[in-house]
């Protein structure tokens, strides 16, 4: 019992790590989008927390968790509305005694909101909040918890040997393909692309974007840390040591080829570095050497310097590097797991079709979702609503009423 309650505090402090996440996602979007829209994006961020616990106590948990029968095609079951503890639920012969059940709901609960959330940045300054929190109810209600039943809940693609540790693919992209989406439906912020050349939109906090990564990097301990699901000295130790040497390489490299492709030192896309190697290394930060991981890290801080002028040549306004972080990072990551993982037993080529099944069922789903919304309700606010603001059309209040300054 003493090893349950140790394992359990763990898994507990974990929980509190990831939730803190949501102050750094706040954080960084708020920071590195506009003064005026500062409250919209603040309140989708707690809408986001707030429903999507309610949403999995309902029914995300037991779809996520639904205990696929034996035969079963591992695709879709469902275990009931609300939660209700097993009766081995707090004892050790619940989950081999790594944590209590209870945990183990609040745990994965912090981990079902971080999929709106990487949408939210990804649309600011231009959709409407109605449909945001319509789409949030779906996605997070249904369309997660699915996806993630497929891996973590023992469905089809665990069963097939996909391996994704803490939520590459489950977690990242499956946000990075409805922010791809979104983004398309909804077209730029006015302003974004002039003569067909894209215009940088300054954010109004940098300082506070930097916060916010770094509230991140920190919360990542616990969402890649509580991920081995226990407190196993070992591998607990492992992944946090390989978390942050691919959060360090990601920043370093990024900043580099910043540099060499643009001849500045920016700041943001060092920022986006460390957020590119954290998402990277996600999918196997349990089954990588520090070596690995530096070289995953590496390669995803890359990536994010060429995905972000990438996102940009083909029109689409993405205000906070949702896409190049936690999409393209992400599938670099899983498919990672093929290349390095210290298990023989994880392929490229399963890692690919993992990425290639959540790319299809993400993309249709998401795609229905908005799409249904664009030609029913409208997603985008008014030209005079952006140029004037969010926050003072949807919420007629003013992040910083004492200090206005000048916007063009």
């Amino acid at each position: 019992m003493e090893l349950l309650t140790t394992n359990n505090v763990w898994m507990m402090i974990c929980t509190a790590l990831v939730f803190f996440m949501h102050t750094g996602f706040a954080f960084l979007e708020i920071g590195l989008t506009r003064q005026k829209n500062t409250i919209n994006i603040l309140f989708k961020n707690i809408f986001i927390i707030t429903v999507g616990l309610l949403l999995y106590y309902i029914g995300g948990f037991n779809l996520m968790y639904p205990g696929f029968a034996d035969g079963s095609a591992g695709i879709i079951d469902f275990a009931g509305f609300g939660i209700s503890a097993p009766e081995n639920g707090m004892t050790p012969e619940y989950a081999d005694g790594g944590y209590t059940w209870w945990t183990d709901f609040l745990f994965q609960g912090m981990f079902a909101a971080t999929a709106a959330t990487i949408v939210s940045g990804a649309v600011a300054e231009r959709m409407k909040i109605g449909p945001f929190m319509i789409f949030t109810v779906i996605y997070v209600g249904l369309i997660y918890p699915i996806a993630g039943s497929w891996k973590w809940g023992g469905g089809f693609l665990d069963q097939m040997g996909f391996y994704d540790f803490a939520g590459s693919t489950l977690v990242h992209s499956v946000g990075g393909w409805a922010a791809l989406v979104a983004v398309w439906l909804l077209g730029s912020r006015i302003g974004k692309f002039k003569n067909g050349k894209p215009q940088a939109i300054p954010g109004h906090s940098i300082p506070l974007a930097t916060a916010g990564v770094l509230i991140l990097w920190l919360g990542w301990f616990g969402f890649n840390g509580g991920s081995v699901l226990s407190a196993d000295p070992e591998l607990t130790s492992l992944t946090l040591v390989t978390t942050c040497l691919a959060a360090a390489a990601g920043g370093v490299i990024a900043a580099l080829v910043s540099f060499i492709k643009y001849k500045n030192l920016d700041l943001t896309m060092f920022l986006n570095g460390i957020l590119g190697g954290l998402v990277g290394i996600t999918a196997g930060a349990d089954v990588m050497t520090p070596e690995s991981a530096i070289i995953i890290g590496a390669i995803a801080g890359a990536i994010i310097v060429f995905a972000v002028s990438f996102v940009d040549a083909i029109k689409l306004d993405d205000p906070v590097g949702a896409i190049a972080v936690h999409l393209i990072c992400g599938i670099w990551g899983t498919l990672a797991v093929g290349i390095f993982s210290t298990n023989p037993e994880h392929t490229f080529l399963i890692q690919l079709t993992g990425v290639a099944c959540y790319a299809a069922f993400c993309l249709v789903s998401s795609f229905l979702i908005i799409f249904t919304l664009k030609k029913t309700v409208g997603i985008r606010v008014s030209e005079r609503e952006e140029l004037e603001g969010l926050d003072a059309h949807e919420h007629g209040m003013d992040a910083y009423p004492d200090f206005r300054l000048n916007e063009h």
